[in-house]
């Protein structure tokens, strides 16, 4: 990124927190930005919309390769998300000692092997490493996710049917 550019970021990040943001994604070719505040703003004022724009007109020059640049939120909180459309946050600090089992790969989280059959695992079940927790379906191929881990499965972490990114908590274990 050339010095004007950064420049520019600069300024977006300051009209994000200005207009109480709580996340914002660009993708302009190469350059990738993501920006997410510590806590969810309580009232989204109206935005200037001619200011938007012009920030959101930054490219990137020819042929220039720019990194994705991640800008962690300024002394802020970590943000929890609470909706089921959120994405899983992180295990709360009581619970470091759990094991968490992510997923590998993206796709859509099935708890069932199929529509009305029993889940997989239930909260309080023991498993065993290589035991199936889930399906994680991706491009119409279903695709079992085993435990690399033991112990009893104390949380799950994301609803049925939910859409799942590579490496996002699925479920915690408890080591026993």
């Amino acid at each position: 990124m050339n010095p004007e550019e950064l420049e520019q970021l600069k300024e977006l990040i300051e009209f994000l927190k200005d207009n109480q943001i709580g996340e914002f994604a660009l993708e302009r070719g190469d350059l990738k930005v993501n920006v997410k505040f510590g806590s969810e703003p309580s009232a989204q004022p109206a935005l200037d919309v001619a200011s938007l724009a012009r920030l959101l007109a930054m490219q990137p020059q020819a042929g220039a390769v720019a990194p994705a640049v991640h800008v962690p939120a300024p002394s802020v909180a970590p943000q929890v998300h609470a909706s089921a459309e959120a994405p899983a946050a992180a295990v709360p600090n009581e619970d470091a000692d759990l094991h968490i089992v992510k997923s590998p790969i993206v796709g859509t989280f099935y708890e069932s092997p199929s529509p009305g059959a029993g889940a997989f695992v239930k909260i309080g079940d023991r498993v065993e490493a290589g035991q199936v927790l889930c399906i994680v379906e991706a491009m119409k191929l279903m695709n079992e996710i085993e435990s690399d881990g033991s112990g009893e499965v104390v949380k799950r972490l994301v609803q049925n049917g939910q859409p799942v990114e590579y490496g996002q908590p699925l479920f915690a274990l408890k080591k026993v």
